[in-house]
């Protein structure tokens, strides 16, 4: 059994929910649900049926950091 892409996306929105908010992951990876990909005709792939909604409302972008990873 391996992840979707859909379901490795919806780990990543998870974590930059946490990064974001400062909290921690492991609440939202617990209430989150994996089914077999109905598309999947193998079914060894899962897909997450309730992925974390981000929301960016009030983040602000420093424009002073804009583009500065000239590393």
């Amino acid at each position: 059994m391996k992840l979707s892409h859909q379901a490795v996306g919806a780990l990543m929105m998870a974590l930059q929910k946490s990064l974001m908010e400062q909290s921690d992951i492991v609440p939202v990876l617990e209430e989150m649900n994996f089914q077999v990909d109905p598309q999947d005709q193998s079914q060894s792939m899962l897909v997450v049926t309730n992925p974390p909604v981000v929301s960016f409302e009030g983040t602000t972008v420093n424009e002073e950091q804009k583009g500065t990873n000239n590393a």
